[in-house]
């Protein structure tokens, strides 16, 4: 599979319904970058590392911002996040943690092994909307990463 698709934001979630909130909450705020998403751990550093069905995507065009939901099949968000960050290929990519998990614990862990940031994921739709748009403004236009 050649996948040539550019993408600035990799959404790392295997719930349908939050998918379809941030898709949503970045449309309705017109960021209109490239979204992709993958449902499980395992694939997302398939994605990131560019193996299995993504080894057609270069390695050197990284997404500009992950959001990484903690609770994953596969691989935990957290297990995927130390791996990003323990290469140097990925270390600098931001990955902000948006999570259901308000475990003292987990906020400790995730900023040990190198989260950007963490923000638990609100329960009604309109606080969820307005965050998720906020992390879209400021990961994209306010943000900025080191030059290449």
């Amino acid at each position: 599979m050649v996948f040539s698709e550019i993408v600035d934001i990799l959404l790392v979630e295997d719930n349908p319904d939050d998918v379809e909130l941030m898709l949503r909450a970045l449309k309705k705020n017109k960021i209109e970058n490239p979204v992709y998403v993958v449902k499980d751990g395992e694939e997302a550093l398939d994605f990131i590392f560019c193996r299995g069905l993504y080894e057609g995507r270069g390695i050197s065009r990284p997404p500009k911002v992950i959001f990484l939901d903690l609770k994953l099949p596969k691989l935990s968000g957290l297990e995927v996040l130390k791996v990003i960050k323990s290469d140097e290929r990925t270390r600098v990519i931001p990955v902000v943690v948006v999570t259901s998990s308000k475990e003292d614990p987990d906020i400790k862990t995730a900023y040990a092994i190198g989260a950007n940031s963490y923000v638990v994921k609100p329960v009604d739709f309109d606080s969820f909307f307005k965050i998720a748009a906020h992390l879209g403004l400021y990961w994209l236009l306010v943000n900025r990463p080191p030059e290449d």
